[in-house]
């Protein structure tokens, strides 16, 4: 794929997420949004399938040779060729609470890689876009700029983000994530895109989850990236599919997998 392709496919996943866009504004705080529970207690709105399926209607009227993974229709994020891969509104519990962070994450991946990512929080009035080659970008109130990450190279220096703690003694270690707080200068707890977002733009220096699927952070690996950070999951791989997920800026990143290492015995 060259340049020029991924730039065309950039400009595609903007309309999908302007799309998205007015379908979201429009549902949050509405009176009668309908929220259910899916088999892992999650939430799930009206919003979130009816972006869904919008996304997928246009994905298939103008990409209909692509396929498509979504957190609510289904879909595999690594299956050979290239997968248009959406979280139609990752932050569903703020959306449904009236809390304005959330979004929709929209990224193009090609043979389990994505190439190209999309974060839209409208409510934020911020955009991220990244795609292979292009760097990474940012649109708010001050305009659209190129972005980059910090330059903290010790973690006595650098600010951490983790989406719930509570999910740390479920899915990883609570234990081991204290470890990396307790060495870290600042800790938050941002959450879900936010925080990977704020990494690429150099504001945050860490942010980790022990747990997520590939439509959680499909668009994070190629915005971080480009941005000149690093992505992984907690075992140091590069892939979406690992289950957990690291953000850096790079310069942390090994001192960080390490204290996250969980010690079992």
């Amino acid at each position: 794929m060259t340049v020029l392709g991924y730039s065309v496919d950039l400009a595609f996943a903007q309309r999908l997420a302007d799309a998205a866009d007015s379908i979201t504004t429009a549902r949050f705080r509405a009176l009668d949004l309908d929220v259910q529970s899916k088999p892992d207690r999650t939430p799930v709105t009206d919003a979130d399938t009816a972006v869904e399926d919008a996304v997928r209607a246009l994905l298939g009227a103008e990409r209909p040779d692509d396929a498509v993974a979504g957190e609510e229709r289904g879909g595999s994020a690594t299956q050979p060729g290239r997968v248009w891969v959406i979280d139609p509104i990752d932050g569903t519990k703020n959306f449904l609470r009236g809390v304005p962070v959330w979004a929709t994450l929209i990224a193009l991946v090609e043979d389990g890689v994505p190439v190209v990512g999309l974060v839209s929080a409208p409510l934020l009035g911020r955009r991220w876009w990244a795609a292979t080659g292009e760097g990474a970008w940012l649109r708010d109130a001050a305009g659209e700029r190129r972005i980059s990450v910090s330059g903290v190279a010790a973690l006595d220096d650098a600010t951490l983000s983790t989406t719930d703690l509570g999910s740390w003694n479920t899915y990883h270690s609570r234990e081991a994530y204290l470890r990396l707080v307790d060495a870290c200068w600042e800790s938050r707890a941002f959450g879900d895109f936010w925080q990977h977002c704020l990494v690429a733009e150099g504001a945050l220096d860490i942010a980790v989850e022990p747990i997520v699927n590939p439509w959680d952070v499909a668009p994070m690996r190629v915005l971080v990236s480009e941005a000149g950070g690093r992505f992984s999951d907690l075992s140091g791989q590069p892939g979406i599919d690992g289950g957990s997920a690291l953000s850096t800026n790079g310069l942390v990143h090994e001192r960080a997998l390490e204290l996250l290492a969980r010690q079992d015995g």
